[in-house]
């Protein structure tokens, strides 16, 4: 009944945001001399903080059409190489002649899996994360379906979905790729590269990242942890579960309301929204056009929510923050024990922000002592001081510091001649570059939990 009331509170709101936004236009036209005054310029404000607070967010596009590599700029194609119902894989393809100008000789660089978080946000959350590396990494996305999009015809996807849809774009991609993790895809991933491992995939990857991730939430438990744990699973299934009206295409489908999500993420910081609401009002009085594009950039994205299925949520509310069934070795997928000491080729890095309130200190440490069987030598735990969940993957901090460190990790456990051998399966490619060493100031640290 829930999202019947929201949709319907979104339809009787559909004239009263017309006409803001109709006012928004007139009080911001420079047609209009009243839109130079100071009522006027109240009048505008709060007309467009109406608009932007009442209306749906789309999904979101990634508008990354180029990076440089060198000082050249290469240009950059945005294509689904792969594709299911619930959801698909997306490279950002380098125009090969730009890319190999900018290098003036032969060059491969890693292939990357970027595996996006299914909480609520679209993939495009990791737009920064993306752009970071795509000047040194050939970078493939995750990007899942919003639930109340796939019609119930298409079956359901849970958790166990999930692990098969890594792995089979794991098997797409090709041997010897890094996959990253943001969040909650941790545990499922880790679960992905135990099973390729104890199935002697050939498809394994080179190296497995994870960061800000719940491997075992009884460390450090944080508020979502607390609130996952004390309640029963039915009182989720009785007060969050809720069923997509017509005339989505999903409807009937049960899910896990994004709308739900949001306000749950928004009701944990509600006072620092608040606040940059209040600015924002201000700075469209003031006409501060900069601050204002920076607002509406974050706003546009970290409104923008998608639904769960009802099955996939409620599995990793059991599997994952109630009975930490990964973390003491009893997950089992279609029937086979997921077993983490089976991974002995693939190198394992941590990351975790000293202020996260999502995940606490130590639940992505985690995975190191679940995968022992990896050489210390190829293990590597790293925490960046004074960032939260989101400075994990994204802001300047990601990009000066975070981001060099996978970087160097990553290329550690690269060969380019087994990567250049990959490739003139593909298309011809020549490489004699050199393996490159890992920075020291990528020293394993160890923390423990």
């Amino acid at each position: 009944m829930l999202y019947y009331l929201y949709e319907f509170n979104h339809a009787v709101l559909k004239p009263f945001r017309e006409a803001a936004g109709l006012g928004k236009k007139l009080f911001d036209s420079k047609l209009n001399p009243y839109s130079y005054t100071y009522p006027g310029k109240i009048i505008g404000a709060t007309c467009d903080l109406f608009e932007s607070m009442t209306r749906r967010y789309g999904k979101p596009e990634f508008g990354l059409t180029s990076t440089n590599i060198n000082g050249q700029p290469v240009a950059i194609e945005e294509e689904v190489v792969w594709s299911k119902p619930f959801g698909d894989l997306r490279r950002f393809k380098r125009n090969e002649a730009d890319y190999q100008k900018a290098y003036g000789k032969p060059h491969v660089d890693p292939r990357l899996l970027i595996v996006a978080p299914l909480s609520g946000h679209y993939c495009t959350l990791l737009r920064g994360t993306v752009e970071a590396f795509l000047p040194e990494h050939d970078v493939y996305i995750t990007d899942w379906t919003d639930a109340r999009d796939v019609p119930l015809y298409k079956g359901q996807f849970d958790l166990n979905d999930y692990v098969d849809y890594i792995i089979e774009m794991l098997e797409h991609i090709g041997p010897d790729a890094h996959i990253l993790a943001i969040c909650q895809p941790g545990p499922p991933v880790l679960a992905a590269v135990s099973l390729m491992s104890e199935n002697e995939n050939p498809s394994l990857p080179a190296s497995m990242t994870f960061m800000g991730s719940p491997i075992d939430t009884r460390r450090s438990p944080t508020v979502p942890n607390d609130l996952a744990k004390k309640r029963p699973l039915s009182w989720f299934e009785n007060n969050v579960i809720y069923t997509v009206p017509l005339p989505h295409d999903g409807a009937f489908r049960r899910v896990y309301p994004g709308f739900l999500q949001l306000s749950g993420f928004i009701s944990m910081n509600s006072d620092s929204h608040l606040n940059a609401h209040q600015r924002y009002f201000n700075h469209l009085v003031e006409g501060d056009c900069d601050s204002i594009s920076k607002h509406r950039e974050f706003y546009d994205e970290y409104l923008s929510v998608l639904d769960l299925t009802q099955e996939f949520y409620l599995q990793t509310i059991r599997e994952v923050f109630q009975e930490h069934s990964l973390a003491v070795g009893k997950f089992y997928h279609r029937g086979q024990k997921v077993n983490p000491e089976a991974i002995s080729k693939v190198a394992l890095m941590t990351v975790e922000g000293e202020k996260d309130d999502i995940s606490g200190i130590g639940q992505t440490q985690a995975a190191h002592d679940l995968c022992k069987n990896i050489p210390d030598d190829m293990q590597f735990d790293y925490i960046q001081p004074g960032v939260g969940h989101y400075g994990v993957f994204n802001g300047k901090r990601f990009r000066t510091e975070i981001q060099p460190r996978l970087r160097d990790f990553m290329r550690a456990n690269f060969d380019p001649k087994k990567e250049t051998e990959f490739r003139e399966k593909v298309r011809p490619i020549k490489s004699n570059k050199a393996k490159q060493p890992i920075k020291e100031e990528a020293v394993k640290q160890k923390n423990p939990a």
